[in-house]
């Protein structure tokens, strides 16, 4: 799907709805996941998968295409759900997620999953790889982007914090870094474990570009990719607020759902919330 076939505000809140109700399925089939990162990150994914990126689903290896890599590769989940949704793979595979032999791992593994940039999970070390792809972009004279989803727990590590000061010093303009801003992580809140306020201004004193919004409004968030898209001096950071588990009350900033599928009676309460 390449930019200008992009979908309208309603049509993408619809495809967000269900990226959640394909996630939390998922997850209760597998019987193990992180449905509470997954649900707050959906409507970022979908404003980047269905209306940002320049995409080709039949030719995943398109040398001209926006790039994604999820640092906080536990959220593939909805990544699984998004890349199913405009056809890199069957969405029969989205029941097999976990399972043995999967294509769907519990964390992204490009060399098993089409549609994939990069393999994550180990958390802080994804800004550098879409850094060095962004790199490698304006050296081959590509006009390609990459995006960087980082969760907010993983700004602890001083990895991102390296890549940082290196996007900003060599003025990395096609590279954008998301951040999936719950405020929550495995063991307790950000100001618990490590607090990281004024996080704006920590990004400008590295030279980046960085804008606050809500990560649930749909017209906030595709403003912030227009406004990263446009900004040409250097690197970009959206710090998107949002809540984990959205959607789901009884998941929403619960840090219980962090890592916990849903059993059958919480899953059919979760879909009543979500719609059909």
């Amino acid at each position: 799907m390449a930019r200008g076939q992009a979908h309208d505000v309603d049509s993408l809140r619809e495809i967000a709805r269900q990226l959640r109700i394909d996630s939390l399925r998922m997850i209760h089939l597998a019987g193990g996941g992180h449905p509470g990162g997954s649900l707050s990150a959906a409507d970022l994914v979908t404003a980047l998968y269905f209306h940002e990126m320049n995409l080709r689903s039949e030719e995943p290896d398109w040398p001209d295409r926006d790039r994604f890599v999820l640092s906080k590769g536990h959220g593939c989940p909805v990544l699984y759900a998004a890349l199913a949704r405009l056809g890199y793979f069957d969405p029969q595979h989205l029941d097999t997620l976990r399972k043995f032999g999967t294509i769907l791992q519990g964390h992204p593994d490009m060399n098993k999953t089409p549609g994939l940039d990069a393999t994550t999970g180990s958390l802080g070390q994804g800004l550098s790889v879409g850094l060095g792809m962004a790199l490698i972009g304006r050296l081959d004279r590509r006009a390609y982007r990459v995006f960087v989803m980082l969760g907010c727990g993983e700004l602890d590590e001083g990895q991102v914090w390296e890549a940082a000061m290196c996007a900003a010093k060599y003025r990395v303009a096609n590279l954008t870094a998301v951040i999936d801003y719950n405020q929550l992580q495995l063991d307790g809140t950000n100001d618990e474990i490590m607090p990281l306020e004024p996080l704006e201004d920590k990004w400008r004193s590295f030279n980046w570009n960085a804008l606050r919004i809500d990560g649930h409004d749909m017209p906030a968030i595709l403003d912030a990719l227009r406004a990263a898209r446009e900004h040409e001096q250097g690197p970009t950071v959206i710090i998107a607020k949002t809540i984990k588990g959205k959607g789901v009350s009884f998941m929403e900033d619960q840090l219980d759902w962090h890592g916990v599928a849903p059993n059958a009676e919480q899953l059919e309460a979760a879909l009543v919330e979500l719609g059909p």
